[in-house]
C-alpha cells in the first residue's frame, strides 16, 4: 500500500490525506505498545510479522485496485480514466521489478503481546 499511496500523492496532493498509513498512526509499534500499556497490560512487546507478497507482474499488482473496495481501490476508481492510467504508470516506474517481471513486496502486520498486570 505504501507504493500506491506514494504514487497517488505524487500525482494528486489531495491523496496525501487519504493515505491509510497517515490516517491510522496507531498502526505503528510505539503507539500500539502505549495503547496496550494504557489498557493495563505489562511486559508489552510489539513485533513485525512480514509476509512475502509476490505479484506475477504489474497487472497482478494493479487488478485489486480496480475492485473499488477499500480506501485505495475506492480512490483509484474515483479517478477518471486518464488519471487512473497516470497512477498505474507512476506505479510501474516506482515498484521494484525482478528480472522475470515479478514484483516482490513485503506485507507487514504488527503482533502485540502483553501480560495482565
Amino acid at each position: 500500500m505504501r507504493h500506491f499511496w506514494n504514487a497517488a500523492a505524487a500525482l494528486d496532493p489531495a491523496a496525501y490525506d487519504l493515505d491509510e498509513g497517515r490516517r491510522f498512526p496507531l498502526c505503528q509499534p510505539v503507539p500500539l505498545q502505549k495503547l496496550f500499556e494504557n489498557a493495563g497490560l505489562a511486559q508489552v512487546h510489539v513485533r513485525a510479522i512480514d509476509i512475502a507478497t509476490d505479484f506475477k507482474d504489474l497487472d497482478d499488482y494493479w487488478s485489486p485496485f480496480l475492485g473499488g473496495q477499500g480506501p485505495a481501490p475506492s480512490y483509484a476508481m474515483s479517478l477518471n480514466q486518464d488519471r487512473r492510467a497516470a497512477l498505474r504508470e507512476r506505479l510501474r516506474a516506482s515498484l521494484p521489478v525482478a528480472l522475470d517481471g515479478s514484483i516482490p513486496l513485503v506485507a507487514r502486520a504488527w503482533a502485540v503481546r502483553g501480560a495482565c498486570a
